[in-house]
């Protein structure tokens, strides 16, 4: 059966280097690191390598990163931070990539699961530390697996060097809801609930792939759930010129609009408000946003 985010436990990892650690129990100082964005990038991509979490038809890795430093080293990076998340994007893409091409990563006999995130894309912000909480030379990383509604800390926390993260939950979670940047212009929502449960997909291009995707195929909007759902079940297309919506059924257990399932390959008007069924499993509801 597929895990549901919102009764997944919480994941608490502290990782390190082994340098750090040795010297840590011969009880000698610690050297300060001196923090580059190389360093916050791998510490992102062990991050992400820690908090997955492994589903009925595929795993689900964290796409959610809060990065949290030191005052100084926030000033020191200041300058550079969106090249640094830029790169951490390919980076942390490049990665699950690599985990989706390399088949001795799965267990010889099972079925293979597909490493897929939540969101549309990576969403990575930095923080200074006004709390005391964070030396110089670490970083402390906050990730969620996908950006819930409810609270509740559902991703995992790393730290580099040896401590426990300090910086409360509560502060993540404010200082998330405060930074959140909504990309380019949103043309509309869609909301369902399927295997990793509630979820928000902003509209934000003219094409969107529904479906449940796979190693060869990617789609926009990945569902998790059964193979009813085929895996580019639709097609939402929207009309640059008069921002009109229209659905394309691509799938071999049907698209139903309001109720009336769509003919295959044929091109479906959407009003403002729908309610989109996916091969009577997964229902969407869709608004457009003027």
């Amino acid at each position: 059966m597929a895990a549901n985010l919102s009764e997944a436990p919480p994941l608490l990892v502290v990782t390190r280097l082994e340098c750090e650690t040795s010297m840590a129990h011969s009880g000698q100082k610690l050297p300060q690191t001196r923090i580059s964005g190389q360093i916050v990038i791998d510490e992102l991509i062990r991050n992400m390598e820690l908090g997955r979490l492994e589903m009925g038809y595929s795993i689900l890795l964290p796409c959610l990163f809060s990065v949290y430093l030191h005052p100084d080293d926030f000033a020191r990076l200041a300058g550079v931070q969106d090249l640094v998340k830029e790169d951490a994007k390919r980076a942390l893409g490049a990665r699950m990539a690599e985990w989706n091409a390399n088949k001795s990563v799965f267990r010889r006999g099972a079925a293979r699961k597909q490493f897929r995130i939540a969101q549309n894309d990576w969403w990575i912000e930095f923080f200074s530390d006004t709390e005391g909480a964070v030396p110089p030379g670490d970083v402390e990383i906050h990730s969620e697996l996908n950006d819930v509604a409810q609270p509740g800390y559902r991703g995992a926390k790393t730290t580099l060097i040896e401590r426990e993260p300090s910086v409360r939950l509560e502060t993540v979670a404010r200082d998330r809801k405060s930074t959140r940047r909504m990309a380019e212009k949103i043309f509309a929502e869609i909301r369902y609930k399927d295997d990793s449960g509630p979820q928000t997909f902003l509209v934000t291009q003219n094409e969107v792939s529904i479906g449940r995707g796979g190693e060869d195929l990617w789609v926009d909007l990945p569902l998790y759930a059964s193979d009813e759902v085929s895996r580019e079940h639709a097609k939402l297309r929207r009309d640059p010129a008069s921002g009109a919506f229209t659905l394309v059924d691509n799938s071999r257990n049907g698209t139903w609009l309001n109720g009336r399932r769509l003919a295959r390959g044929s091109a479906e008007k959407l009003p403002e408000r729908a309610e989109i069924g996916i091969a009577e499993v997964l229902k969407l509801s869709f608004e457009a946003r003027k």
